[in-house]
């Protein structure tokens, strides 16, 4: 009888503390939205292995978003058609309003490097590297999980939105593996 009498207070006991430490922690909130951007950012730095983008102003990062890659992101991208994004630094060298994605934001590859090693290999180094949304063909709020694109890097609607708004042609973006 004394067992069971210890056994049935020492539930009591551990309900009673699951009780106390669910009191002492309040349900997540979400947190309010970022202010919005104002003027334009310095710089855009991608991390492909973290799957992340971050915006800088003044040298400081003001946003960050999770991102897509091309279907095969390891490694730098060599030839048309490996799935890979490229890797080094870029400049934003044109803007698309138009374009089959939410937007699109030009990189500059290939770049002369990149042209000479294909040419070398006998092969094209592939082009048409953009940041964009997602496909048009999709519902606004609709995101294609995973890494998804031939090689460009994509984000949500409303973030190519507010990259779109701040990111001028000549802002330059450095690609990390």
């Amino acid at each position: 009888m004394t067992r069971l009498l210890r056994l049935l207070l020492y539930l009591c006991l551990l309900i009673g503390l699951g009780f106390i430490a669910a009191s002492l922690y309040s349900p997540m909130r979400p947190l309010p939205p970022p202010p919005p951007l104002t003027g334009q950012v310095d710089h855009i730095v991608i991390e492909k292995a973290a799957r992340r983008m971050q915006l800088f102003q003044g040298g400081e990062p003001v946003r960050t978003y999770r991102i897509a890659l091309g279907f095969t992101p390891d490694g730098d991208k060599e030839r048309q058609g490996d799935g890979k994004t490229p890797e080094g630094e870029f400049t934003v060298d044109r803007r698309n309003s138009e374009s089959a994605f939410h937007l699109s934001i030009g990189l500059d590859y290939p770049r002369p490097a990149d042209v000479r090693q294909a040419s070398m290999g006998g092969y094209s180094p592939g082009g048409d590297i953009f940041i964009h949304g997602q496909p048009n063909a999709l519902p606004d709020g609709l995101k294609i999980k995973g890494d998804w694109t031939a090689g460009c890097i994509a984000v949500t609607n409303a973030e190519i939105r507010e990259i779109w708004a701040v990111t001028p042609v000549g802002t330059k973006v450095v690609i990390r593996p």
